[in-house]
């Protein structure tokens, strides 16, 4: 055969591309070698020549082999096993690392007062002694780990009907038998770990300067500010120019929800970034500048236009890229000043105290606004004490990176936006409890706007009954959502109406058992049937549902009679909803449907579920 023929038989060789480790390579090249260039070589043995060069390049391909299949392998955050993979994958799927967590618990806090004789002869704590402890006063645990509360608590707050909320028992009385002292309690909630405060300076303009805080397992930044007064505020991203800011609510519905929600610009602001290996914090600023004028929302690329004054060339000429990202859109940098970092850090499983173990007071942020004198003031803050009738809850000790793993796919689901109806309900309720709390919601798309969704709420008064959602929960609501929801969308947020009703009903029982007694057993199992949390709005009332408790309770032998009717208005001292509501003549199907954005409540279940026994 002519040289080449034989060069075109190899142009035609058939090729294998399934070999994967070095024995297939090795038997691939060998029988490659002795079909085509037998001529040259004839001894592919392992002490040959050809031998050597064929596991030499097998090697070579069993090694590229094993690393493309490691790099294809590191690109699914499940397979992955290098460290740096896996939290590449976890911070682009928006997982926020974290160090350890802190506990929570509810304290109560003790004062021992002077009495006060009112003017009906009624004994009570004495108005002036009752202070207010702000936010910051810790409290330490026997196993040596600190708490610190997280709101200011006055001791002289007052309910609607101008009941103290703190609880006062008598602590000593005269030689009259009158109140001498009063032991005045109150509940507040506290936070595990200590506080502690860093001071940087910085001198030049430094684009997305980054401060590096000193200790591990930072749970909070509580605030950031600079030597002119200036605060900066926490953002998930430096292009986010708005945060939310709570502001006291001073309407006539404080006590239901204590604070207003509030948009405000954050021109000054920080992004914090926690290492995952290391669970130390750094802090992270923008690229603005404080002492220019630029207030534009988007860099103006126009701006950097170079005009020509009459020239018709233009010759090449030098630009600083950098000089696009000098805006305030991202941020302003400290610079010129002293930023001033206070923290919250620690934590772990160990902070999880038992009940009864915090027992000492390690720092008192007091005030007195009755003014009491020198001495009254003193004994007041020197009878402080402090108790946990629970456990403190929450403390975990810092993720693994398998923690982080098993984030990632939770972490790609989540989005800051209002899309469908699942979106709404889940952001509605994950509104902080401080802007109100929402006991209900229900949505219907609307019949007059179809791009608006109906969002009706309900809320609970102090004893648990259902009652419309103040104004200021609305307003709250209504400034929440509006961040979420997309542009073309609209979300009317409505009342619920509450329809009050109650059951008769008449049973048979079985002549070996008490009337009396089955009768309350069918009452108190229709009680638990018909309880507030378990109906939502618009949901029906099911009589099938009602019948199958009643003829289940041991003791009754027939149902001669079911009847639902409607409460509202006033009824011998109790007070209903005023909606007016045949119950009896919507029933369909053994289904009472209530109107749109109702929902059905048995609001006083001793005086509303009747019945009788034969």
């Amino acid at each position: 055969m002519s040289s080449k023929v034989k060069k075109d038989v190899a142009k035609q060789a058939a090729k294998s591309y399934l070999a994967k480790d070095f024995v297939d390579f090795k038997s691939e090249l060998t029988s490659y070698a002795k079909n085509y260039f037998s001529d040259q070589m004839s001894d592919f043995s392992e002490a040959s020549l050809g031998g050597m060069f064929i596991e030499l390049a097998a090697y070579v391909g069993d090694s590229m082999t094993f690393f493309l299949d490691h790099q294809f392998q590191e690109l699914d955050p499940v397979t992955a096993i290098e460290t740096k993979n896996i939290i590449a994958h976890a911070r682009n799927a928006g997982v926020k690392f974290s160090g350890a967590a802190p506990a929570v618990v509810y304290v109560k806090l003790f004062i021992e007062t002077p009495a006060e004789n009112l003017s009906d002869g009624t004994y009570v704590p004495a108005s002036t002694a009752l202070p207010i402890f702000r936010e910051g006063t810790t409290v330490d645990s026997n196993m040596g780990v600190q708490f610190t509360t997280t709101e200011d608590l006055d001791f002289a707050e007052v309910d609607l009907d101008g009941n103290m909320l703190a609880a006062y028992r008598v602590a000593s009385t005269t030689t009259t038998g009158t109140p001498a002292s009063f032991i005045v309690s109150r509940t507040a909630l506290c936070v595990s770990g200590n506080v502690t405060s860093e001071k940087f300076k910085c001198d030049s303009l430094i684009s997305f300067r980054q401060l590096n805080l000193s200790k591990r397992d930072i749970s909070e930044v509580i605030s950031v500010v600079d030597s002119s007064g200036n605060i900066y505020y926490e953002v998930d991203y430096l292009s986010q120019n708005t945060v939310f800011k709570r502001s006291k609510n001073l309407s006539k519905d404080a006590l239901e929800v204590p604070y207003s929600i509030e948009i405000a610009a954050c021109p000054y602001r920080f992004m914090r970034e926690v290492n995952a290996l290391t669970r130390m914090t750094v802090i992270s600023f923008g690229t603005g500048d404080a002492d220019t004028t630029d207030d534009d929302l988007i860099p103006d690329p126009s701006t950097l236009a170079l005009p020509l004054y009459g020239k018709e060339t233009l010759s090449r000429f030098s630009i600083d890229p950098r000089s696009l990202l000098t805006t305030k859109t991202l941020g302003i940098s400290p610079a010129n000043t002293t930023i001033s970092v206070t923290y919250r850090y620690g934590g772990g499983r160990n902070h999880n105290v038992a009940p009864n173990t915090i027992t000492a007071v390690s720092k008192i942020l007091i005030d007195f606004p009755g003014n009491p004198t020198a001495a009254v003031a003193a004994s007041v803050v020197n009878s402080v004490d402090v108790s946990n009738a629970d456990e403190a809850r929450g403390g975990a000790n810092a993720p693994s990176l398998e923690d982080y793993r098993t984030q990632i796919f939770a972490s790609r689901n989540q989005q800051s936006r209002i899309v469908t109806q699942d979106d709404l309900l889940a952001r509605l309720y994950s509104l902080p409890a401080e802007f109100g709390r929402i006991y209900r919601a229900g949505l219907r798309k609307s019949v007059r706007n179809p791009l608006a969704t109906e969002l009706f709420v309900l809320s609970q008064n102090r004893t648990g009954e259902l009652t419309m959602a103040p104004d200021s929960l609305k307003k709250n609501l209504r400034t929440y959502l509006n961040e979420y929801r997309l542009i073309s969308d609209a979300i009317d947020v409505l009342d619920t109406v509450i329809i009050n009703y109650g059951i008769e009903y008449a049973i048979v029982v079985t002549p070996d058992s008490t009337k009396s007694v089955v009768n309350a057993a069918v009452a108190s199992a229709i009680t638990k049937a018909v309880d507030r949390k378990y109906f939502q709005i618009d949901q029906p009332i099911v009589e099938a549902d009602i019948i199958n408790v009643i003829i289940n309770t041991n003791g009754v032998l027939s149902l001669q009679n079911l009847t639902f009717f409607s409460r509202n208005g006033t009824v011998t001292g109790r007070t209903y909803s005023d909606y007016v509501f045949d119950l009896e003549a919507n029933k369909y199907k053994g289904l009472i449907v209530p109107p749109s954005g109702a929902i059905f409540e048995v609001k006083f279940p001793t005086s509303d579920i009747l019945g009788s026994a034969e």
